[in-house]
């Protein structure tokens, strides 16, 4: 226990615990709706491009996360519009984008600097990454995204279920998309320094199909979800201190384990309301 809690002597961890239940909040919420909408692969392209931007202002010599958030959300609005025009599927969309953005980074990289440690930290996240300034500004961040979520909290449940039923109610299904597009894109944005470009989608894609093995109903698996992936950062957070291991990849092996557990509870629930019935 006392070295359990060593671990808050250290100013980098503390920011890394702030900042990443924040975005493993934000992206579990978020997540349910792109999961149910199967708009699930977002959050890997904008990662990827997330990448590219932090590269270029990496190069430049400017602040990576100034730079990279605006790039971010105007990329989700682009990716949104695309996969509406139905001119380009919406998957294809994104890994034409995220595949370009990632080469794009890279290159970036490479003529600056090289792959060195900064880079790699981009790629799959460091809980040395996150200065204080960058602290502030991610919890001026996800705040922001867990309030305009809670405040349109209804409006997303109708769009996610049915586009034609919500905008027959006057919903204006397409504002609460590009409201969806820009939430994820500022998550992605957000966590992205300790996850890393290629690790961040899981956090949008494992809690709720997670929640999905026991619950059904869209507010049991949102609070599911969010649980989950709170669980799950922390505890790949302390195995990432004990083992000296990359956080984002032990936060995404906590995913999975979850997921594994919550499957084999609900298999064993539905062979049992099975028998119960039979």
């Amino acid at each position: 226990m006392t070295e359990l809690f060593s671990l808050f002597s250290y100013g980098f961890m503390v920011r890394a615990l702030i900042v990443g239940s924040l975005t493993a909040l934000c992206a579990s919420l978020l997540g349910v709706s792109l999961v149910l909408k199967r708009f699930s692969m977002i959050g890997d392209g904008l990662s990827h491009v997330g990448f590219g931007a932090m590269s270029a202002a990496m190069a430049l010599g400017a602040a990576p996360l100034p730079v990279a958030a605006p790039v971010v959300i105007l990329t989700a609005f682009l990716l949104l519009r695309v996969s509406e025009s139905r001119k380009i599927h919406g998957d294809a969309a994104i890994a034409l984008v995220s595949s370009s953005a990632l080469a794009f980074g890279v290159i970036a990289a490479s003529l600056s600097s090289g792959m060195n440690a900064d880079v790699n930290s981009y790629l799959f996240g460091s809980v040395l990454a996150m200065s204080r300034g960058d602290v502030v500004l991610s919890v001026l961040l996800a705040a922001g995204v867990l309030i305009v979520f809670a405040a349109f909290y209804h409006k997303i449940f109708a769009v996610t279920f049915d586009e034609r039923f919500a905008a027959a109610t006057g919903v204006h299904v397409r504002r609460c998309n590009l409201l969806l597009a820009l939430l994820t894109a500022i998550t992605i944005v957000v966590g992205m320094r300790i996850m890393g470009a290629m690790l961040i989608s899981a956090l949008i894609i494992f809690p709720p199909l997670t929640a999905m093995r026991l619950f059904r109903s869209f507010r049991g698996v949102v609070l599911c979800a969010a649980g989950v992936s709170v669980g799950a950062f922390l505890c790949g957070l302390f195995a990432s201190y004990w083992f000296s291991i990359p956080a984002g990849a032990s936060v995404v092996a906590a995913n999975l384990v979850l997921f594994v557990l919550f499957w084999a509870a609900g298999a064993i629930r539905t062979r049992l309301e099975y028998r119960k019935h039979s």
